[in-house]
């Protein structure tokens, strides 16, 4: 479901510019989600605050951060109350969790079917996570499941959030 007025729990969709937005553009492209046009999720917080996932590791802004950009912002149809608390407790158990760009060429390996003995359960390990995968992790920790095609938790793009959930 996609609204405009972010409520807890909700994650935020937006664009990237520059190199790295750019970076990520062909990363999701190459695990086919094409050119679009949101390379960023954030998971938004009470108190008007987001958890984002960045380079120098996961960590909890002001929702104004993203007041003049171009934000879509996402939840499953009929999301609790109780879910949504319990997605934001998860979420700052994240601050620190360092990013990984490697994390695109392993859910590309994963999508072209390569084998590479023990990549789920090194993806599983690093505790590395880029932002998708920060708040597809925050809603499992809820018990949220957000996808029931078989993925591996933790394959999920920001294109992918968008297709499943902005429909």
């Amino acid at each position: 479901m996609k609204h405009t007025h972010p409520l807890p729990g909700d994650i935020g969709l937006t664009r990237i510019s520059g190199v790295t937005g750019q970076l990520i553009r062909f990363g999701q492209w190459i695990n086919g989600d094409g050119f679009s046009d949101y390379e960023h999720a954030f998971l938004v917080l009470p108190g008007n605050r987001l958890l984002e996932a960045e380079p120098g590791g996961a960590r909890i802004l002001s929702l104004t951060a993203y007041a003049d950009a171009d934000v879509v912002y996402v939840c499953p149809e009929r999301l609790t109350e109780r879910q949504r608390t319990g997605i934001c407790a998860a979420a700052t158990r994240y601050v620190g969790v360092p990013y990984s760009f490697l994390d695109y060429l392993a859910i590309a390996t994963h999508r072209f079917h390569l084998p590479v003995p023990g990549l789920r359960r090194y993806v599983a390990s690093t505790r590395h996570m880029i932002c998708s995968q920060l708040a597809d992790q925050c809603y499992l920790d809820a018990g949220v499941h957000l996808f029931a095609d078989g993925r591996w938790p933790g394959y999920v793009t920001p294109m992918t959030l968008y297709r499943l959930l902005a429909a």
